[in-house]
């Protein structure tokens, strides 16, 4: 018996997605996963610009993750102009995406997540018996806002960062005060973890393979290689090992390891790749819940994310308690042509800026790759494998445990939304 499901919106996500479904005798014959976002064409805006104009333009691809591609877009044009950051912009590039993980996390556990878990449609529908809950995220959620607006002069796509620093500095009397509210909200992240691992996740393995950035000497957000268990790779060989290509269903590029394998990103690979470097409480959470590592279960990226959340607190408090804040300003830099490439960790995985540089500075090629880009197939590949353990239920039931497994990966389909198609050959 042929059975056909569409999923023409799905809800509680980051922009607009599909799913069209064909099951055959208890088969899967059909599964698309699609972003339904118009075409955007980013890459293709920001060629014949000059370098200091890429992170302001592309920071509009995304408000929830505008600060990640402002950080992304400069660090990728220092790396065109062979440029290296004071140790005081580099931290202060750390605390403005640790605010921004900060908010993105809360909002997508308790606003989107939650509700699955607890049988609501809606957080709004959850309000009048959860108003305590809703409560910590938007407190949590108050204190990512204040950091990035103290740093990037506004809540959304920071205005202050620039190629070689920063317009506006933050002083250290205002960082101790943001020290002070991290203290606060500490206690609210881990009841977020308390409570998401009071949760029962349905007990599924992917076989996607993990990857993220991996440093020495920190639990990588804006620097080291791209990590798996299996390989290591210089962020500089980005085109060795990774492919983009496109299916004629979806506004989205895929992504896949050289050689056509899937693989996943997201607050779990980081877990996974990166557990050791968390902060002592962040760490102390992993075993309290007894989360075992590493994990190939997409639904536990929520409770992953949770446990970063009390890493970020405390990596931004480190951040705010020590740094004297010194007067620097942003050295002119000088036009130059070069290649640069960036990779830097946001809430949803490992983002990728890429620019060449003509000798008068003006942007020749562009390539953004999201990190929904490069979890589309994965999540699509993970529906078709839950489904036929799910087809004997009721249609709505099957809808919300697929919904349920999408948004356990936090998509932001108007991120994934294709910015120019690549020809693969020329590169």
């Amino acid at each position: 018996m042929l059975r056909n499901i569409t999923l023409n919106h799905i809800t509680k996500i980051e922009g607009h997605a599909k799913l069209d479904l064909a099951i055959d005798n208890g088969k899967v014959t059909t599964c698309h996963l699609s972003a339904t976002e118009g075409a955007r064409y980013f890459e293709g805006l920001v060629k014949n610009r000059k370098f200091y104009e890429a992170h302001e333009m592309t920071s509009r691809i995304c408000g929830i993750c505008s600060c990640g591609h402002v950080v992304a877009a400069v660090q990728a044009i220092e790396d065109a102009l062979g440029f290296q950051p004071s140790a005081q912009t580099f931290r202060l590039r750390e605390l403005l995406t640790l605010g921004e993980r900060i908010r993105s996390h809360a909002t997508h556990l308790y606003f989107l997540a939650l509700p699955d878990y607890l049988g609501y449609e809606s957080a709004l529908a959850m309000a009048p018996t959860y108003k305590a809950e809703l409560m910590k995220a938007l407190g949590l959620m108050k204190i990512g806002n204040a950091i990035v607006k103290l740093l990037g002069a506004r809540d959304l796509h920071p205005v202050s960062a620039t190629p070689g620093g920063w317009l506006h500095l933050p002083s250290t009397g205002e960082l101790r005060a943001v020290a002070k509210e991290l203290e606060k909200a500490k206690k609210d992240a881990i009841a977020t973890c308390s409570l998401f691992a009071s949760l029962t996740h349905p007990d599924f393995d992917s076989p996607s393979e993990w990857f993220s950035l991996k440093h020495e000497s920190e639990y990588a957000m804006l620097r080291g290689d791209f990590h798996s268990p299996r390989v290591v790779f210089e962020c500089h060989k980005l085109h060795d090992f990774v492919r983009e290509y496109h299916e004629d269903y979806s506004t989205a590029n895929f992504v896949v390891v050289k050689g056509g394998r899937q693989y996943m990103l997201g607050a779990l690979p980081r877990l996974n790749n990166n557990a050791s470097q968390l902060s002592k409480d962040a760490k102390a959470m992993v075993k309290k819940v007894r989360l075992r590592l590493p994990s190939s279960n997409p639904y536990h990226q929520n409770l992953a994310q949770a446990i970063e959340l009390i890493h970020a607190i405390d990596h931004a408090h480190d951040i705010c308690s020590a740094l004297e804040v010194t007067d620097e300003k942003p050295p002119k830099l000088s036009p130059k042509a070069g290649h640069g490439i960036a990779a830097v960790e946001v809430p949803r995985g490992t983002l990728w800026h890429e620019y060449t540089l003509d000798a008068d500075g003006m942007i020749t090629y562009a390539n953004i790759i999201t990190p929904t880009a490069q979890n589309l197939l994965s999540m699509q590949e993970d529906i078709k494998r839950v489904l036929p353990s799910i087809l004997g239920k009721k249609k709505e039931d099957i809808v919300m445990d697929v919904e349920k497994l999408i948004r356990a990966y936090d998509p932001c389909f108007s991120c994934s939304a294709h910015f120019l198609e690549v020809n693969w050959d020329e590169h």
